[in-house]
């Protein structure tokens, strides 16, 4: 199955890209590796960003250019087709040099089965054969 593409935007200014590949259908979240554009290193970009904007850094460690943060409420994913996936926070973590991601918590129902069929499908798949 070919996953697909959503966009990710902070004020409005397209940074990357994610496949939004993982989930955890019955708690509405979805999250996926992030393919950053223009963007040399996420840790110096996402901390910055946080620093400026008054967001909460959960997880900070500068020699491993390591960072989580907490709800960073501009930073918003969406469709190729322009539809933003809302959810009750996004969040981002990850390391210079290995991988980032970003999480998109508590996406409602119905919404989250309508664009995220093939998570829900998967999720229940595991139940067939008990």
């Amino acid at each position: 199955m070919t996953l697909k593409l959503y966009n990710i935007l902070i004020d409005t200014k397209k940074i990357g890209t994610t496949e939004l590949e993982k989930a955890d259908a019955p708690m509405g979240v979805v999250f996926g590796n992030i393919q950053f554009e223009d963007i040399s290193s996420g840790y110096e970009f996402f901390k910055a960003y946080c620093l400026n904007n008054e967001i909460e850094i959960i997880h900070d460690s500068p020699d491993d250019r390591l960072i989580a943060t907490g709800n960073i409420p501009n930073l918003v994913v969406t469709t190729e087709s322009g539809v933003e996936i809302k959810g009750q926070g996004t969040t981002v973590d990850g390391m210079d040099g290995d991988i980032f991601e970003i999480i998109i918590l508590g996406i409602p129902y119905p919404f989250f089965e309508e664009a995220f069929p093939h998570h829900v499908k998967a999720y229940n798949s595991q139940f067939e054969n008990d």
